[in-house]
């Protein structure tokens, strides 16, 4: 039979090692929603700056309203759940902005006048695929660092 030395010493690092984790990874988090969110807001086009104030991450879950563009959780017995959105109720077009909008018929005010539709500005989904990988890396960083830290003994 083998004894572990210092054993109470690895339980301490090892109980210290979630905390540790979850605030590591929480920064990065937000470090990484900061960034995909100043992107978006450098590429969304501009008439009223309605939507581009719209532009946004929480804790969470979105406004009612926006569009979602990724909600990332994760499971370390703390929530971790991080959504970045853009658009609310008052600036409802971002999917029409994102995507464009087909040639239709008017409805409402200028029933039967033909709309010619718009381009798509995609601002949204570059920005979250721009940031997507560097956005992993990090966070795995932040889960390395803190193991690194706690065996450490920091």
């Amino acid at each position: 039979m083998a004894k572990i030395l210092n054993l109470a010493r690895l339980e301490r690092k090892l109980r210290r090692l979630p905390k540790l984790v979850v605030d590591n990874i929480r920064s990065e988090m937000e470090a990484v929603a900061d960034d995909i969110v100043a992107m978006m807001k450098n590429l969304v086009p501009v008439e009223s700056g309605a939507l581009r104030e719209s532009i946004g991450w929480t804790w969470g879950k979105a406004p009612k309203g926006s569009m979602v563009l990724a909600t990332a959780k994760a499971s370390l017995g703390a929530d971790l759940t991080i959504t970045i959105y853009a658009g609310n109720d008052e600036a409802y077009w971002a999917r029409w902005v994102e995507f464009g909008t087909a040639p239709h018929i008017n409805k409402g005010l200028y029933a039967g006048s033909q709309n010619p539709g718009t381009r798509a500005q995609p601002f949204f989904y570059v920005s979250w695929r721009a940031n997507k990988k560097p956005a992993k890396r990090a966070i795995r960083k932040a889960t390395r660092n803190a193991a690194r830290a706690v065996a450490a003994g920091k």
